[in-house]
Protein backbone atom coordinates (compact mmCIF):
# COMPACT_ATOMS: atom_id res chain seq x y z
CA UNK A 1 0.00 0.00 0.00
CA UNK A 2 1.28 3.90 -0.89
CA UNK A 3 -0.26 7.11 0.48
CA UNK A 4 -1.37 9.24 -2.19
CA UNK A 5 1.09 12.09 -1.19
CA UNK A 6 3.02 12.24 2.03
CA UNK A 7 2.23 9.89 4.81
CA UNK A 8 0.16 11.60 7.94
CA UNK A 9 1.88 12.36 11.29
CA UNK A 10 -1.16 10.96 12.93
CA UNK A 11 -3.20 7.50 13.38
CA UNK A 12 -6.49 7.15 10.95
CA UNK A 13 -9.37 5.41 10.96
CA UNK A 14 -10.99 3.68 8.21
CA UNK A 15 -13.21 7.14 7.84
CA UNK A 16 -9.97 8.85 7.74
CA UNK A 17 -9.30 7.29 4.41
CA UNK A 18 -10.10 6.61 0.80
CA UNK A 19 -8.82 4.66 -2.17
CA UNK A 20 -7.34 6.72 -5.20
CA UNK A 21 -8.29 4.73 -8.21
CA UNK A 22 -5.65 3.67 -10.66
CA UNK A 23 -4.68 1.91 -14.06
CA UNK A 24 -6.44 -1.55 -13.87
CA UNK A 25 -6.46 -4.23 -16.61
CA UNK A 26 -8.93 -6.07 -14.61
CA UNK A 27 -12.02 -6.50 -16.21
CA UNK A 28 -14.77 -8.27 -14.24
CA UNK A 29 -15.34 -7.90 -10.75
CA UNK A 30 -15.55 -12.03 -11.34
CA UNK A 31 -11.91 -12.13 -12.14
CA UNK A 32 -10.73 -10.95 -8.47
CA UNK A 33 -9.42 -14.22 -6.33
CA UNK A 34 -10.27 -13.05 -2.49
CA UNK A 35 -8.64 -16.03 -0.88
CA UNK A 36 -6.82 -14.34 2.31
CA UNK A 37 -3.53 -16.76 2.09
CA UNK A 38 -3.07 -16.59 5.91
CA UNK A 39 -2.48 -20.76 6.34
CA UNK A 40 -6.47 -21.20 6.63
CA UNK A 41 -8.41 -22.55 3.61
CA UNK A 42 -10.81 -19.49 3.49
CA UNK A 43 -11.45 -18.50 0.22
CA UNK A 44 -13.16 -15.31 1.40
CA UNK A 45 -11.63 -12.95 4.08
CA UNK A 46 -14.03 -12.88 6.55
CA UNK A 47 -14.18 -13.95 9.46
CA UNK A 48 -16.97 -14.19 12.27
CA UNK A 49 -16.11 -12.77 15.74
CA UNK A 50 -15.71 -15.08 18.33
CA UNK A 51 -18.47 -13.16 20.49
CA UNK A 52 -21.54 -15.28 22.17
CA UNK A 53 -24.09 -12.84 19.61
CA UNK A 54 -22.56 -13.83 17.05
CA UNK A 55 -20.82 -17.00 15.77
CA UNK A 56 -22.79 -20.14 16.94
CA UNK A 57 -22.66 -23.49 14.94
CA UNK A 58 -25.00 -22.55 12.40
CA UNK A 59 -23.60 -19.18 11.04
CA UNK A 60 -20.13 -21.01 11.19
CA UNK A 61 -21.24 -23.83 9.10
CA UNK A 62 -23.35 -21.10 6.71
CA UNK A 63 -20.03 -18.67 6.60
CA UNK A 64 -17.89 -21.85 5.62
CA UNK A 65 -20.18 -22.57 2.67
CA UNK A 66 -19.39 -19.56 1.49
CA UNK A 67 -15.97 -19.51 1.83
CA UNK A 68 -15.53 -17.85 5.18
CA UNK A 69 -14.35 -19.09 8.54
CA UNK A 70 -16.59 -18.45 11.88
CA UNK A 71 -14.82 -18.53 15.30
CA UNK A 72 -16.62 -20.36 17.77
CA UNK A 73 -16.56 -18.24 21.74
CA UNK A 74 -14.04 -19.38 24.39
CA UNK A 75 -17.15 -19.10 27.14
CA UNK A 76 -18.82 -21.56 25.55
CA UNK A 77 -18.16 -24.75 27.80
CA UNK A 78 -15.62 -27.24 26.17
CA UNK A 79 -18.55 -30.14 25.96
CA UNK A 80 -20.68 -27.89 24.06
CA UNK A 81 -17.57 -26.25 21.67
CA UNK A 82 -16.86 -30.17 20.66
CA UNK A 83 -20.38 -30.81 19.94
CA UNK A 84 -20.39 -27.21 17.74
CA UNK A 85 -17.65 -28.49 16.31
CA UNK A 86 -18.69 -32.07 15.20
CA UNK A 87 -22.02 -30.53 14.41
CA UNK A 88 -20.68 -28.23 11.45
CA UNK A 89 -18.40 -30.91 10.18
CA UNK A 90 -21.50 -32.93 9.45
CA UNK A 91 -23.26 -30.19 7.36
CA UNK A 92 -23.53 -30.54 3.76
CA UNK A 93 -21.33 -28.38 1.76
CA UNK A 94 -22.91 -27.77 -1.47
CA UNK A 95 -26.29 -27.96 -0.08
CA UNK A 96 -28.29 -25.83 2.55
CA UNK A 97 -27.97 -27.27 6.33
CA UNK A 98 -32.15 -28.03 5.98
CA UNK A 99 -34.31 -26.32 9.00
CA UNK A 100 -36.74 -29.19 9.87
CA UNK A 101 -39.97 -29.01 12.43
CA UNK A 102 -42.38 -31.27 13.11
CA UNK A 103 -45.84 -30.56 11.73
CA UNK A 104 -47.51 -30.22 14.91
CA UNK A 105 -45.02 -26.94 15.43
CA UNK A 106 -46.99 -23.48 14.87
CA UNK A 107 -45.82 -20.58 12.85
CA UNK A 108 -44.97 -18.95 15.89
CA UNK A 109 -42.29 -21.25 16.70
CA UNK A 110 -40.87 -20.96 13.34
CA UNK A 111 -41.07 -17.54 13.24
CA UNK A 112 -38.62 -17.72 15.93
CA UNK A 113 -36.32 -18.90 13.67
CA UNK A 114 -36.93 -17.63 10.47
CA UNK A 115 -38.67 -14.21 9.15
CA UNK A 116 -40.81 -14.05 6.68
CA UNK A 117 -38.63 -13.20 3.52
CA UNK A 118 -37.60 -14.86 0.35
CA UNK A 119 -34.71 -17.42 -0.10
CA UNK A 120 -35.35 -19.38 2.96
CA UNK A 121 -38.01 -21.80 3.86
CA UNK A 122 -38.62 -24.66 6.49
CA UNK A 123 -39.06 -28.51 6.20
CA UNK A 124 -41.91 -30.13 7.33
CA UNK A 125 -41.36 -33.55 8.34
CA UNK A 126 -42.11 -36.49 10.87
CA UNK A 127 -39.37 -37.21 13.29
CA UNK A 128 -37.56 -40.31 12.73
CA UNK A 129 -34.85 -40.68 15.22
CA UNK A 130 -32.94 -37.69 14.19
CA UNK A 131 -32.79 -38.62 10.05
CA UNK A 132 -35.51 -37.64 8.14
CA UNK A 133 -36.68 -39.92 4.98
CA UNK A 134 -37.78 -38.91 1.99
CA UNK A 135 -41.37 -40.90 3.11
CA UNK A 136 -41.17 -38.10 6.47
CA UNK A 137 -41.28 -34.96 4.67
CA UNK A 138 -44.64 -33.25 4.15
CA UNK A 139 -43.48 -30.79 2.39
CA UNK A 140 -41.57 -27.50 2.83
CA UNK A 141 -42.92 -24.07 3.65
CA UNK A 142 -41.41 -20.84 1.85
CA UNK A 143 -40.43 -18.64 5.16
CA UNK A 144 -42.52 -15.58 3.30
CA UNK A 145 -45.26 -17.44 4.18
CA UNK A 146 -44.86 -17.32 7.84
CA UNK A 147 -46.17 -13.48 7.02
CA UNK A 148 -49.45 -14.12 6.22
CA UNK A 149 -50.30 -17.20 8.52
CA UNK A 150 -51.78 -16.85 12.02
CA UNK A 151 -49.40 -17.63 14.71
CA UNK A 152 -50.98 -20.35 15.83
CA UNK A 153 -51.28 -22.55 12.95
CA UNK A 154 -50.06 -25.85 12.72
CA UNK A 155 -47.07 -25.84 10.27
CA UNK A 156 -48.55 -29.47 9.46
CA UNK A 157 -51.78 -28.09 8.54
CA UNK A 158 -50.19 -25.41 5.92
CA UNK A 159 -47.53 -28.22 4.06
CA UNK A 160 -50.47 -29.09 1.71
CA UNK A 161 -47.90 -29.75 -1.26
CA UNK A 162 -45.18 -32.03 -1.59
CA UNK A 163 -42.17 -31.29 -1.31
CA UNK A 164 -40.36 -31.22 -4.73
CA UNK A 165 -37.06 -32.50 -4.53
CA UNK A 166 -33.89 -33.63 -6.39
CA UNK A 167 -31.32 -36.76 -6.21
CA UNK A 168 -27.78 -35.22 -4.96
CA UNK A 169 -26.02 -37.60 -7.16
CA UNK A 170 -28.05 -36.71 -10.13
CA UNK A 171 -26.94 -33.06 -9.85
CA UNK A 172 -23.96 -32.04 -12.17
CA UNK A 173 -23.13 -28.75 -11.35
CA UNK A 174 -24.32 -25.71 -9.29
CA UNK A 175 -25.85 -23.94 -12.60
CA UNK A 176 -27.94 -27.64 -13.29
CA UNK A 177 -28.79 -27.15 -10.10
CA UNK A 178 -30.60 -23.64 -10.84
CA UNK A 179 -31.80 -25.06 -13.58
CA UNK A 180 -33.92 -27.69 -12.24
CA UNK A 181 -35.57 -26.13 -9.41
CA UNK A 182 -36.42 -23.44 -12.08
CA UNK A 183 -37.72 -26.56 -13.77
CA UNK A 184 -39.58 -27.70 -10.97
CA UNK A 185 -41.15 -24.42 -10.64
CA UNK A 186 -40.36 -24.08 -6.74
CA UNK A 187 -38.19 -21.55 -4.42
CA UNK A 188 -36.55 -24.23 -2.60
CA UNK A 189 -36.55 -28.24 -2.77
CA UNK A 190 -35.40 -30.85 -0.81
CA UNK A 191 -32.15 -32.55 -1.73
CA UNK A 192 -32.42 -36.55 -0.99
CA UNK A 193 -29.34 -39.40 -1.08
CA UNK A 194 -29.92 -43.05 -0.64
CA UNK A 195 -33.92 -42.27 0.18
CA UNK A 196 -32.24 -39.68 3.11
CA UNK A 197 -33.01 -35.94 3.31
CA UNK A 198 -29.34 -34.48 3.20
CA UNK A 199 -29.72 -30.78 2.25
CA UNK A 200 -32.00 -27.91 1.03
CA UNK A 201 -31.24 -25.91 -1.75
CA UNK A 202 -32.97 -22.41 -3.09
CA UNK A 203 -32.60 -20.79 -6.59
CA UNK A 204 -30.55 -18.14 -4.83
CA UNK A 205 -28.22 -20.43 -2.72
CA UNK A 206 -27.54 -22.26 -6.27
CA UNK A 207 -26.85 -19.38 -7.66
CA UNK A 208 -24.16 -18.71 -5.05
CA UNK A 209 -22.64 -21.55 -5.27
CA UNK A 210 -21.43 -20.90 -8.96
CA UNK A 211 -19.91 -17.01 -7.08
CA UNK A 212 -18.35 -18.90 -4.00
CA UNK A 213 -15.90 -21.62 -3.15
CA UNK A 214 -16.73 -23.57 -0.27
CA UNK A 215 -14.13 -23.18 2.83
CA UNK A 216 -13.38 -27.23 3.68
CA UNK A 217 -10.91 -28.73 5.32
CA UNK A 218 -8.16 -31.36 3.74
CA UNK A 219 -10.95 -34.38 4.24
CA UNK A 220 -13.41 -31.87 2.59
CA UNK A 221 -15.82 -30.55 5.59
CA UNK A 222 -16.20 -27.46 6.07
CA UNK A 223 -13.81 -25.31 8.62
CA UNK A 224 -14.84 -23.72 11.83
CA UNK A 225 -11.89 -22.31 14.37
CA UNK A 226 -12.59 -22.13 17.96
CA UNK A 227 -11.28 -19.76 20.65
CA UNK A 228 -9.67 -20.40 23.70
CA UNK A 229 -8.62 -17.45 27.05
CA UNK A 230 -5.33 -17.34 28.70
CA UNK A 231 -6.09 -18.47 31.71
CA UNK A 232 -6.38 -22.35 33.10
CA UNK A 233 -5.02 -25.28 30.97
CA UNK A 234 -5.28 -23.56 27.64
CA UNK A 235 -3.10 -26.35 26.38
CA UNK A 236 -5.47 -29.29 27.45
CA UNK A 237 -8.73 -27.25 26.10
CA UNK A 238 -6.30 -27.25 22.61
CA UNK A 239 -5.60 -30.24 22.60
CA UNK A 240 -9.37 -31.46 23.22
CA UNK A 241 -10.16 -29.14 20.42
CA UNK A 242 -7.88 -30.26 17.90
CA UNK A 243 -9.34 -33.80 18.61
CA UNK A 244 -12.87 -32.57 17.77
CA UNK A 245 -11.67 -31.38 14.24
CA UNK A 246 -11.05 -27.44 14.94
CA UNK A 247 -9.25 -25.91 11.82
CA UNK A 248 -7.93 -22.83 13.66
CA UNK A 249 -6.97 -22.11 17.20
CA UNK A 250 -7.82 -18.89 18.31
CA UNK A 251 -5.86 -17.66 21.90
CA UNK A 252 -7.86 -14.66 22.98
CA UNK A 253 -7.70 -11.37 25.45
CA UNK A 254 -8.65 -8.45 25.51
CA UNK A 255 -5.02 -7.19 25.88
CA UNK A 256 -2.99 -9.84 23.93
CA UNK A 257 0.25 -8.31 24.31
CA UNK A 258 1.36 -9.07 28.45
CA UNK A 259 2.70 -12.49 29.49
CA UNK A 260 -0.18 -14.42 30.11
CA UNK A 261 -0.98 -14.53 26.49
CA UNK A 262 3.07 -15.29 25.64
CA UNK A 263 2.52 -18.25 28.30
CA UNK A 264 -0.46 -19.35 26.87
CA UNK A 265 1.06 -19.10 23.18
CA UNK A 266 4.31 -20.86 24.24
CA UNK A 267 2.07 -23.97 26.18
CA UNK A 268 -0.40 -24.65 22.73
CA UNK A 269 2.28 -24.13 20.11
CA UNK A 270 4.45 -26.71 21.90
CA UNK A 271 1.81 -29.44 21.31
CA UNK A 272 2.63 -28.72 17.76
CA UNK A 273 -1.24 -29.48 16.61
CA UNK A 274 -0.53 -28.93 12.91
CA UNK A 275 -3.20 -25.85 12.72
CA UNK A 276 -2.92 -22.27 12.27
CA UNK A 277 -2.87 -20.57 15.80
CA UNK A 278 -4.28 -17.08 15.77
CA UNK A 279 -3.82 -14.79 18.58
CA UNK A 280 -4.48 -11.28 19.92
CA UNK A 281 -5.46 -8.46 20.33
CA UNK A 282 -2.59 -6.42 20.05
CA UNK A 283 -2.30 -2.79 17.81
CA UNK A 284 1.87 -2.69 17.72
CA UNK A 285 4.46 -3.89 15.67
CA UNK A 286 5.80 -4.84 19.29
CA UNK A 287 3.27 -6.90 19.99
CA UNK A 288 3.07 -8.81 16.43
CA UNK A 289 7.21 -9.46 17.20
CA UNK A 290 6.15 -11.22 20.95
CA UNK A 291 3.64 -12.78 19.91
CA UNK A 292 5.06 -14.51 16.86
CA UNK A 293 7.97 -15.48 18.65
CA UNK A 294 5.56 -17.26 21.47
CA UNK A 295 4.21 -19.31 18.48
CA UNK A 296 1.31 -17.46 16.80
CA UNK A 297 0.54 -17.43 12.75
CA UNK A 298 -2.17 -15.04 12.78
CA UNK A 299 -2.28 -11.86 14.75
CA UNK A 300 -5.86 -10.18 15.49
CA UNK A 301 -5.70 -6.63 15.81
CA UNK A 302 -7.85 -3.99 17.02
CA UNK A 303 -8.77 -2.47 20.71
CA UNK A 304 -11.74 -0.44 21.09
CA UNK A 305 -13.30 -0.51 17.82
CA UNK A 306 -16.05 -2.76 18.06
CA UNK A 307 -19.53 -1.09 18.45
CA UNK A 308 -20.08 -3.36 21.71
CA UNK A 309 -17.04 -2.01 23.10
CA UNK A 310 -16.25 0.99 25.57
CA UNK A 311 -12.55 0.46 26.37
CA UNK A 312 -11.68 3.47 24.68
CA UNK A 313 -13.73 5.32 26.67
CA UNK A 314 -13.82 3.69 29.87
CA UNK A 315 -10.01 3.18 29.83
CA UNK A 316 -8.53 5.90 27.36
CA UNK A 317 -6.78 2.43 25.63
CA UNK A 318 -6.82 1.58 21.77
CA UNK A 319 -5.98 2.96 18.59
CA UNK A 320 -7.34 4.69 15.15
CA UNK A 321 -7.74 1.08 13.37
CA UNK A 322 -6.52 1.72 9.75
CA UNK A 323 -2.85 2.78 11.32
CA UNK A 324 -3.12 -0.24 14.02
CA UNK A 325 -3.40 -2.75 10.76
CA UNK A 326 -0.76 -0.79 8.69
CA UNK A 327 1.68 -0.83 11.23
CA UNK A 328 1.47 -4.52 12.33
CA UNK A 329 0.60 -6.24 8.68
CA UNK A 330 3.74 -4.81 7.60
CA UNK A 331 5.75 -5.97 10.67
CA UNK A 332 3.55 -9.48 10.32
CA UNK A 333 4.48 -9.35 6.66
CA UNK A 334 8.53 -9.50 7.95
CA UNK A 335 8.40 -12.48 10.13
CA UNK A 336 6.36 -14.57 7.80
CA UNK A 337 2.56 -13.98 9.72
CA UNK A 338 -0.68 -12.54 8.89
CA UNK A 339 -2.93 -10.16 10.56
CA UNK A 340 -6.86 -10.48 11.04
CA UNK A 341 -8.40 -6.71 11.36
CA UNK A 342 -10.87 -7.17 14.07
CA UNK A 343 -13.63 -4.60 14.33
CA UNK A 344 -14.55 -1.10 13.39
CA UNK A 345 -16.08 -2.30 9.84
CA UNK A 346 -19.22 -0.52 9.15
CA UNK A 347 -19.19 -0.64 5.50
CA UNK A 348 -17.82 -2.95 2.56
CA UNK A 349 -15.50 0.21 2.07
CA UNK A 350 -13.71 -0.58 5.84
CA UNK A 351 -13.40 -4.31 4.90
CA UNK A 352 -11.61 -2.91 1.66
CA UNK A 353 -9.65 -0.29 3.34
CA UNK A 354 -8.41 -3.42 6.07
CA UNK A 355 -7.45 -5.37 3.20
CA UNK A 356 -5.54 -2.36 1.50
CA UNK A 357 -3.83 -1.84 5.01
CA UNK A 358 -2.07 -5.56 4.71
CA UNK A 359 -4.99 -7.09 6.53
CA UNK A 360 -5.26 -10.90 5.39
CA UNK A 361 -8.64 -10.99 6.56
CA UNK A 362 -11.43 -9.09 8.38
CA UNK A 363 -13.15 -10.32 11.78
CA UNK A 364 -17.08 -8.95 11.74
CA UNK A 365 -19.16 -8.84 14.84
CA UNK A 366 -22.05 -6.78 15.80
CA UNK A 367 -22.90 -6.55 11.79
CA UNK A 368 -23.10 -10.52 11.29
CA UNK A 369 -24.96 -10.52 14.85
CA UNK A 370 -27.88 -9.27 13.53
CA UNK A 371 -28.71 -11.77 10.83
CA UNK A 372 -30.84 -14.80 10.77
CA UNK A 373 -28.05 -17.30 11.43
CA UNK A 374 -26.43 -15.71 14.47
CA UNK A 375 -26.89 -17.08 18.04
CA UNK A 376 -30.74 -16.55 19.54
CA UNK A 377 -34.12 -16.53 18.96
CA UNK A 378 -35.71 -13.53 16.62
CA UNK A 379 -37.85 -11.30 18.50
CA UNK A 380 -39.61 -8.51 17.85
CA UNK A 381 -40.13 -5.15 18.76
CA UNK A 382 -43.50 -3.17 19.15
CA UNK A 383 -43.48 -2.18 15.87
CA UNK A 384 -43.11 -5.57 14.47
CA UNK A 385 -39.74 -5.40 13.78
CA UNK A 386 -37.07 -8.29 13.82
CA UNK A 387 -34.30 -8.42 16.16
CA UNK A 388 -31.68 -10.51 18.00
CA UNK A 389 -29.65 -9.32 21.00
CA UNK A 390 -25.84 -8.25 21.06
CA UNK A 391 -23.80 -7.86 23.82
CA UNK A 392 -20.17 -7.20 24.60
CA UNK A 393 -17.60 -9.62 25.65
CA UNK A 394 -16.15 -7.73 28.77
CA UNK A 395 -20.00 -6.56 29.46
CA UNK A 396 -21.63 -7.45 32.87
CA UNK A 397 -24.18 -10.09 31.06
CA UNK A 398 -20.71 -11.62 29.52
CA UNK A 399 -19.17 -11.64 32.90
CA UNK A 400 -22.20 -13.87 34.13
CA UNK A 401 -21.81 -16.10 31.39
CA UNK A 402 -18.14 -16.80 31.22
CA UNK A 403 -18.11 -16.82 35.84
CA UNK A 404 -21.41 -17.88 36.67
CA UNK A 405 -20.12 -21.30 38.92
CA UNK A 406 -18.49 -18.48 40.66
CA UNK A 407 -19.41 -18.11 44.40
CA UNK A 408 -21.53 -15.08 44.66
CA UNK A 409 -18.90 -12.82 46.42
CA UNK A 410 -16.43 -13.58 43.26
CA UNK A 411 -19.27 -12.88 40.77
CA UNK A 412 -19.71 -9.73 42.72
CA UNK A 413 -16.22 -8.68 42.50
CA UNK A 414 -15.55 -9.41 38.85
CA UNK A 415 -18.94 -7.44 37.77
CA UNK A 416 -17.38 -3.87 39.31
CA UNK A 417 -14.89 -4.46 36.85
CA UNK A 418 -17.30 -4.95 33.48
CA UNK A 419 -17.05 -3.31 30.42
CA UNK A 420 -18.69 -3.22 26.90
CA UNK A 421 -22.54 -2.90 26.32
CA UNK A 422 -24.57 -5.75 27.90
CA UNK A 423 -27.53 -5.44 25.60
CA UNK A 424 -28.53 -4.08 22.72
CA UNK A 425 -31.02 -4.63 19.65
CA UNK A 426 -29.51 -5.34 16.40
CA UNK A 427 -31.88 -5.64 14.46
CA UNK A 428 -32.18 -7.32 11.01
CA UNK A 429 -31.73 -5.68 7.47
CA UNK A 430 -35.44 -6.41 5.86
CA UNK A 431 -33.23 -6.16 2.55
CA UNK A 432 -30.18 -8.54 4.03
CA UNK A 433 -31.77 -10.38 6.93
CA UNK A 434 -29.14 -13.40 6.38
CA UNK A 435 -25.78 -13.67 6.39
CA UNK A 436 -25.56 -14.95 3.02
CA UNK A 437 -27.15 -11.66 2.06
CA UNK A 438 -24.47 -9.43 3.80
CA UNK A 439 -21.45 -11.77 2.42
CA UNK A 440 -22.88 -10.68 -1.20
CA UNK A 441 -22.53 -7.20 -0.62
CA UNK A 442 -19.33 -7.08 1.36
CA UNK A 443 -17.84 -9.37 -1.27
CA UNK A 444 -19.42 -7.37 -4.21
CA UNK A 445 -17.78 -4.20 -2.93
CA UNK A 446 -14.27 -5.39 -2.29
CA UNK A 447 -13.97 -7.05 -5.56
CA UNK A 448 -15.13 -3.72 -7.17
CA UNK A 449 -12.48 -2.08 -4.93
CA UNK A 450 -9.84 -4.68 -6.33
CA UNK A 451 -10.79 -4.11 -9.75
CA UNK A 452 -10.10 0.11 -8.99
CA UNK A 453 -6.62 -0.51 -7.75
CA UNK A 454 -5.87 -3.13 -10.80
CA UNK A 455 -5.62 -6.31 -8.16
CA UNK A 456 -6.88 -10.06 -9.08
CA UNK A 457 -5.14 -11.21 -5.56
CA UNK A 458 -5.23 -10.29 -1.51
CA UNK A 459 -1.38 -9.92 -2.32
CA UNK A 460 -1.96 -7.28 -5.34
CA UNK A 461 -4.04 -5.80 -3.39
CA UNK A 462 -2.20 -4.93 -0.64
CA UNK A 463 0.95 -4.46 -3.13
CA UNK A 464 -1.15 -1.82 -5.35
CA UNK A 465 -3.90 0.35 -3.29
CA UNK A 466 -3.31 3.89 -2.88
CA UNK A 467 -4.88 5.54 0.24
CA UNK A 468 -5.59 9.06 0.32
CA UNK A 469 -6.50 11.44 3.53
CA UNK A 470 -10.42 12.88 3.57
CA UNK A 471 -11.92 15.62 6.00
CA UNK A 472 -14.72 14.56 7.83
CA UNK A 473 -16.99 16.39 5.15
CA UNK A 474 -15.14 14.28 2.44
CA UNK A 475 -16.36 11.00 3.79
CA UNK A 476 -19.56 12.87 4.19
CA UNK A 477 -19.83 13.85 0.49
CA UNK A 478 -19.29 9.66 -0.57
CA UNK A 479 -22.18 8.79 1.64
CA UNK A 480 -25.61 8.68 -1.05
CA UNK A 481 -28.24 11.17 -0.12
CA UNK A 482 -31.59 9.95 2.05
CA UNK A 483 -34.03 8.81 -1.48
CA UNK A 484 -36.35 11.30 0.08
CA UNK A 485 -34.50 14.06 -0.48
Amino acid sequence: MEFYGEAPDVDLTYSDVFLVPRRSAITSRLDVDLAPGDGTTATIPLVSANMNSVTGARLAATLARRGGLGVLPQDMPLQELDAAIRWVKAQPVAWDTPLVLPPEATVADAARLLPPTDGHGIVVARASGGRVDADDILGVIPAARLGTALPDARLGDLARTRAASVDADDIESARHAFDVIVAAEAETVCVLQHGHLVGTLSRRSALRSTLYRPAVDASGRLIVAAAVGINGDVAAKAQALAAAGVDVLVVDTAHGHQEGMLRALRAVADLDLGIPIAAGNIVTAEGVHDLVTAGATILKVGVGPGAMCTTRMMTAVGRPQFSAVLETAEAARMMGAHVWADGGVRYPRDVALALAAGAASVMIGSWFAGTIEAPGELQLDEAGRAYKESWGMASTKAVHERFGRLDPYELARKELFAEGISSSRIYLDPLRPGLEDLLDMITSGVRSSFTYAGASTVAEFHERARVGLQSAAGYEEGKALPVSW
